[in-house]
């Protein structure tokens, strides 16, 4: 009984794995794509039943080659020797073009992926959802919290592709040999008799029955020993990412950790990461090991299993030494095929692993498909905010209940205390805030300036235009620009390429996001704590230009800040005050005149 219910246990468990692998499958075979693909596919299937048939063919071959070798024969020794020469020519066309035509197929299977989950992961600001939950459990994304994403597009989609088309072409090539080759087996191994109690009894095709019997055997010991790499395969890539993802962010915060001579502690971080690598990468070799004693000892016991069952009747003359040859390679053929499941177990641990991975990936991106907060940027002239409430990832509830608004021609300053949930107002208004309900409907010609802003590698135009292509713009509009917002000095280095996020000062990056602002010319302008690195003086300068800027477009400027000296430039406040204990919301909005 407890087998029956193991048993159904392992069928729903396979029956999963293939539901998750063609869920992951079908898109691209029913994309654009879908008949380069499908046609890649037949010419890859119709060269792996061709590589059966000359198998075939070479099992034809032992026969008559060995036997001329006993005769003494050499007319059919020669004979034979010159059709080996064209059968292993057609074997190596076959086989370079199933290498070549395979590869073709994953490299463009994995082309579609890459650009399909690259859509949705920067599609709906999905990339920015999926960091908060990473360290957050979330109502309406699985529980696991899917890590590394740049892992799971660059690798795990790659794996995904290879071990499929492998794994699957091994397996179509496993049934066909073994549909092609038992019936020649079974004619050959001849009945097996033996007597019991006094009765005689013969077993026809003996030589099968031990294959099959082997093989099985073989399967399930394979399967107990081996499953444990499943989980560890798992872990595996997820240590494995969480070391490199450390290794980019001290180096993407070199100078903070430098000035903060944090060497130390993120050796001990490293060091940490790496030794979890270490400890699951040995305890998965030392279960690679065990099946790789299994796998060896049974691969070396098949080359002699079929001379020792056929030895008694090559002996006693019955068969030929040809004969003999030819059992014995069907039988490798035979117990090859049905040895697939043993000989690909620990590519199947992987690919089970990086299956699990891409799945739980691709649910993440479904529970993220839909926002609570119906927020668009729009045709309208105002800005309206209606019913909003505001959550922290924790659940804690900030605001309730909240209604904002803002004219053409307004100049608003967002204050209040520290962990407010100013700059959570602030990315809410953006329209990336998941934890968030109500109505936001802001002008759709605006910008928002984040505290810290981002700028790509690479030649500074492309940082000034980002995420524009600098050919919108001629080389006097930048270096206007760059004048405006103080940067006078960067305006002959245009076409100089650097990591301009670690080249420039704190000030220097905010005066070239200012700069940006005054680039692109919006009507709106959203400012969080946008001139916080910047000197009174230099910070006066910059927000005169940025509401100028704003008055002539019509539009209006919010700005998030702390200082006396940006108070100066609004007209209007918009202030978190704190409610008492055990109100619903921490804090609620008022809207006031300066």
């Amino acid at each position: 009984m407890v087998f029956v219910s193991d048993l159904r246990a392992k069928l729903l468990s396979f029956k999963l794995l293939a539901s998750r692998v063609w869920s992951l499958s079908r898109p691209y075979f029913g994309s654009d794509e879908k008949w380069k693909a499908r046609a890649l596919l037949i010419a890859i299937i119709a060269l792996n039943l061709g590589m059966v048939y000359m198998a075939v063919l070479f099992n034809d071959w032992n026969k008559l080659f060995y036997d001329a070798l006993q005769e003494k024969n050499a007319a059919v020794f020669w004979t034979q020797l010159g059709r080996f020469t064209y059968l292993a020519f057609a074997f190596i066309v076959i086989a370079v073009y199933k290498f070549y035509l395979t590869q073709l197929l994953e490299m463009r299977w994995r082309a579609w992926m890459t650009a399909h989950y690259l859509q949705r992961w920067l599609s709906n600001h999905a990339f920015y959802k999926l960091e908060l939950a990473r360290f957050t459990r979330q109502p309406n994304v699985d529980a696991g919290n899917p890590d590394n994403p740049d892992q799971r597009i660059q690798e795990d989609i790659n794996q995904f592709t290879t071990y499929t088309i492998s794994l699957t072409m091994g397996l179509l090539n496993a049934v066909v040999t073994l549909a092609s080759f038992v019936g020649i087996l079974w004619g050959l191994s001849g009945g097996f008799a033996f007597s019991f109690q006094g009765s005689a009894y013969n077993i026809p095709g003996f030589m099968v029955w031990m294959a099959v019997l082997y093989c099985a055997a073989g399967s399930i010991l394979t399967h107990y020993i081996g499953r444990p790499q499943i989980k560890l395969n798992f872990e595996q890539q997820r240590v494995e990412a969480d070391f490199r993802h450390h290794m980019v962010r001290v180096r993407e915060y070199s100078e903070s950790i430098a000035l903060d001579k944090g060497e130390t502690v993120e050796r001990a971080q490293l060091d940490l990461r790496f030794s979890r690598v270490l400890g699951n990468y040995l305890q998965l070799i030392r279960a690679q090991k065990n099946l790789v004693w299994f796998t060896s000892f049974f691969g070396q016991a098949a080359v002699v299993f079929p001379f020792v069952v056929a030895a008694p009747r090559f002996f006693s003359g019955a068969i030929q030494l040809g004969e003999l040859m030819q059992i014995s390679s069907a039988f490798g053929q035979v117990q090859g095929s049905l040895s697939w499941f043993v000989d690909s177990y620990s590519n199947l641990a992987s690919w089970r692993a990086t299956t699990d991975r891409l799945t739980s990936f691709e649910e993440s991106f479904a529970a993220l498909a839909s926002d609570p907060i119906a927020s668009s940027a729009t045709d309208c002239v105002a800005l309206e905010v209606n019913n909003l409430t505001l959550a922290l990832p924790t659940g804690t509830v900030l605001l309730t209940g909240a209604a904002l608004h803002a004219q053409p021609g307004d100049s608003v300053l967002l204050q209040g205390p520290s962990g407010s949930g100013k700059s959570t107002l602030f990315r809410t208004l953006a329209g990336i805030w998941p934890f968030a309900s109500g109505t936001v409907n802001r002008p759709a010609n605006a910008m928002f300036i984040p505290q810290r802003p981002y700028f790509p590698n690479g030649p500074l135009r492309d940082a000034l235009a980002y995420p524009e292509s600098p050919s919108s713009y001629t080389n006097g509009q930048l270096i206007q620009a760059l004048t405006d917002a103080l940067l006078p000095q960067l305006a002959d280095q245009l076409d100089h390429a650097d990591a301009w996020s670690q080249k420039l000062s704190g000030g220097e990056q905010q005066r070239l996001a200012i700069a940006r602002v005054l680039l692109k010319k919006p009507q709106w302008v959203f400012a969080d704590e946008a001139t916080s690195a910047l000197d009174e003086a230099t910070e006066s300068s910059v927000y005169k230009k940025l509401l100028a800027l704003v008055q002539n477009a019509q539009g209006a400027i919010i700005s998030i800040a702390h200082r006396p000296s940006v108070a100066a430039f609004h007209k209007q406040r918009w202030e978190l005050e704190k409610l008492p204990e055990g109100a619903p919301a921490l804090y609620r909005v008022e809207e006031k005149r300066s």
